[in-house]
């Protein structure tokens, strides 16, 4: 069983007996969406915990006589058991043999574990975690980059600075697998004519495993130790290597463990090369054959709209790569490179293509998504699941409270109490959930006076940064061109108006971070910095630097409306705007993704029409219904100073979409419609 995965013990942790269930917390992410697990972690030292939020990290810095203090606390130790209590039966594994393997190439648990880029990793994320939830058969797998994803500073000109910080996997919640004989667990992938040896560890999510395959050992001679240092490496050969080694790294790793997936879900294209090594490893005495074996338990999940978005490689390049499974197959190596071929291009070698090939299901990521999708590919099926957020991750303090909501507390019910909150009620948690965001943002932003010398003057100034009773507008994700982030600042002088007008003040909250090979979008930070730090617009626009999962969670919680300005039809689903929508946050939106298909009228606000993009009129629209719909809607106040059109807002968006666009919804879809297994109600 999946939940039987051997592994070390964390020796490298000491921590005395009577604590000794902090350790097993420490290792399960189940923390993560569970505030009594995480009130016990900042009641060892607040300090440190405020500091790192890492509980591995955490019980490694704390000073021993910390702890030894805190074993004599009978009231902590008690609830310490409690808790534990509740992860034990919360987090107990499926009696379901039937496995369904998980395979993504990032995943966004925590800020701690930093291997994820963006939307595609939180997706992820929140999928294994709604897993556990309802009791799912799933396991994860994907790669563990020892450098993770960049940090990202902003200088004192606007300039993108990123750095890879180098990740230490003691210090975080990560196991090393044992293999059959109590070593660790280590499995050999062929790579063109060489081996390739990957170590395994495995963070528990839940009731979820994921495994992390991990090139850097001493096995491996130094150039192939770095193939899974970093996500989304720039240099296309050493991408071609990664995808080949989550592919066959993922059939070999479950096979070493004796997990015999039913289904194996392929998260996007970066997985596709494992449903050939599948073909290989089968037996069948010819291709088509080899194909009906493994279309018969693989599904794909295609995330991108545009063509340019599909993994592309050479198809000489990848050629010696299937040189040897084309001759244990007993086939041409020409036949397998067929399989990613995408249209009359005989150049290429799709991912895409090959994945949609080599399954027997394939899904779009929302309606609009699927019907873009089934265009760009006529010759297969897309049906469509919509994404969805994991709730218990999302819904801030204060909104959780009241809507007396934990981990358990199902979609459904919680948009039902949503519907039943008064006007106060709700106002006063959104507004908390806000001030608790500017706070954040002041000292981010002192921090960053600070690197870049301002003066102590200068820095007194952002003590008083950010209005709280203004109406604030946030944006936040992947500055690609196409998501256009300065969609807002095309008529600078309007913009102006719009966030200069004392009576009714507009800010605007922002942060997102460019990949380091995308000089349009850095370019694009650059400007938007240069108009926040000087003129009328300054104080006015607060940019966030190094934008991660904590500053989005504080995001998607703080502020009055989310933006969402991309080139239509080129957000597949967006999920940022679901996770504002649950905080009471309205969502100002291009009839793009997921937006296209919820119940809008009422509850938040569409900038025109599904047409094809034209910055000028898109422009024109976006600031049209900012001047003509939202600031008029946020400023008109009763007697007792509460928007109450604005809050009626809030309490739809809140009772139509909480269920709509969960988690709990959307694996309940893919375990009918892709796994053929019965969804369960969480435990």
């Amino acid at each position: 069983m999946i939940d039987l995965i051997p592994t070390h013990p964390p020796a490298h942790l000491d921590v005395p007996e009577p604590l000794s269930r902090l350790v097993d917390l420490a290792y399960n992410s189940w923390w993560t969406w569970n505030r009594d697990a995480r009130r016990l972690f900042k009641l060892v030292a607040p300090d440190l915990w405020s500091r790192y939020r890492n509980p591995v990290r955490l019980l490694q810095v704390v000073r021993r006589s910390r702890l030894l203090a805190m074993c004599e606390d009978d009231d902590y130790l008690r609830e310490l058991d409690r808790v534990a209590d509740l992860c034990t039966v919360r987090t107990r594994p499926s009696d379901d043999q039937r496995v369904v393997a998980y395979v993504s190439a990032e995943y966004a648990l925590h800020e701690s574990l930093p291997i994820y880029s963006g939307g595609l990793g939180v997706l992820s994320g929140d999928h294994l975690k709604e897993a556990s939830d309802m009791g799912l058969p799933l396991v994860g797998v994907g790669l563990f980059y020892r450098r993770g994803y960049f940090r990202q500073l902003v200088d004192a000109d606007g300039y993108q600075q990123h750095f890879y910080p180098d990740l230490d996997a003691m210090r975080m919640p990560l196991l090393r697998v044992k293999d059959r004989d109590g070593g660790s667990l280590r499995v050999a992938v062929d790579m063109d004519g060489r081996t390739v040896v990957l170590r395994v560890w495995v963070t528990k999510v839940g009731r979820v495993p994921l495994l992390l395959l991990d090139s850097y050992t001493t096995h491996n001679p130094p150039e192939d130790r770095y193939i899974t240092s970093q996500l989304y490496v720039r240099g296309r050969d050493m991408r071609l290597e990664q995808e080949i080694v989550l592919g066959r790294g993922t059939v070999a790793t479950l096979d070493a463990l004796g997990i015999k997936p039913q289904v194996i879900h392929m998260n996007e294209g970066h997985s596709a090369f494992l449903a050939v090594e599948d073909m290989r490893r089968c037996g069948a005495s010819n291709l088509e054959d080899a194909m009906e074996h493994c279309r018969a338990r693989h599904v794909f999940t295609t995330h991108t709209p545009v063509p340019a978005g599909n993994e592309v490689f050479k198809r000489e390049k990848v050629r010696p790569y299937l040189e040897q499974t084309a001759s244990d197959m007993g086939v041409a190596t020409d036949e397998l490179l067929d399989l990613g071929k995408a249209g009359d291009n005989h150049e290429d070698f799709n991912l895409t293509a090959l994945a949609l090939r080599l399954s027997r299901a394939a899904n779009g990521v929302s309606k609009l998504h699927a019907s873009v999708s089934r265009e760009m590919w006529p010759d297969f099926q897309i049906s469509a699941i919509t994404n969805g957020i994991h709730v218990p991750t999302w819904l801030g303090r204060e909104m959780s409270k009241v809507l007396r909501a934990d981990e358990t507390t199902s979609p459904a019910e919680l948009a039902q109490r949503a519907r039943e909150l008064p006007d106060g009620v709700l106002w006063a948690a959104h507004v908390a959930q806000k001030h608790r965001l500017m706070r954040f943002a002041r000292v981010r932003n002192l921090r960053q006076a600070a690197r870049h010398g301002r003066s102590p003057a200068e820095m007194r100034h952002l003590e008083n940064l950010l209005n709280p009773a203004a109406l604030t507008l946030g944006f936040a994700r992947r500055f690609a061109a196409y998501k256009r982030a300065d969609l807002l600042f095309h008529d600078i002088g309007r913009l102006e108006r719009l966030l200069c007008d004392n009576e009714r003040p507009v800010q605007l909250l922002i942060a997102g971070k460019a990949h380091p090979a995308d000089r349009a979008g850095q370019e694009i930070i650059r400007r938007i910095h240069e108009m926040a730090s000087n003129g009328p617009l300054h104080g006015r626009i607060v940019g966030i630097e190094d934008y991660n999962l904590a500053v989005g969670r504080l995001m998607v919680r703080g502020v009055d409306v989310w933006l969402n300005t991309p080139e239509w039809p080129r957000e597949a689903s967006g999920t940022s705007g679901m996770k504002a929508v649950m905080n009471g946050v309205l969502h100002a939106s291009v009839p793009d993704g997921w937006w296209a298909e919820a119940d809008a009228e009422g509850a938040g606000f569409t900038i025109g029409e599904q047409q094809l993009p034209d910055t000028g009129r898109d422009a024109e629209t976006l600031m049209t219904v900012l001047e003509n719909e939202l600031v008029p809607r946020y400023y008109d106040r009763g007697d007792d100073g509460l928007p109450r059109a604005w809050i009626a807002m809030m309490r739809r968006s809140m009772g139509s979409f909480l269920e709509q666009f969960s988690t709990r919804r959307m694996l309940g879809d893919y375990a009918r419609e892709m796994y053929a297994l019965t969804p369960v109600a969480a435990i």
